[in-house]
């Protein structure tokens, strides 16, 4: 699963998979661990748009005729691209934890 139950998925009836997690004793403390480079990228131009997405990361992929087979070319030869994405993926994770509302899991009141 891409995104906590808590969180609203803005990749909500689109046709791509979602990646699985894979066991948090291979990297714990990692949370891009298990996700897929696609799955950033297909969130990202989900969640921002390409235009958007070529204005606040200023590479070509994503502002020349943008399209995720492009991206994942570009962003598997060029690290400091990849650590760029990465970066925008995990704070659009954070803005939109932040955005949803608080669930607290307080026990039932005792009678």
């Amino acid at each position: 699963m891409l995104f906590p139950d808590t969180l609203a998925n803005p990749l909500a009836g689109a046709a791509q998979p979602e990646p699985e997690y894979a066991p948090a004793s291979g990297q714990p403390g990692n949370p891009l661990h298990g996700i897929k480079l696609e799955a950033v990228v297909v969130a990202l131009a989900a969640h921002y748009g390409w235009e958007n997405l070529g204005e606040r990361i200023n590479i070509r992929c994503f502002t020349s005729e943008p399209s995720v087979a492009s991206s994942l070319k570009f962003l598997r030869k060029t690290p400091w691209a990849r650590e760029k994405v990465e970066s925008l993926y995990l704070f659009m994770l954070r803005d939109i934890r932040r955005a949803s509302p608080t669930v607290h899991n307080f026990p039932p009141p005792k009678s």
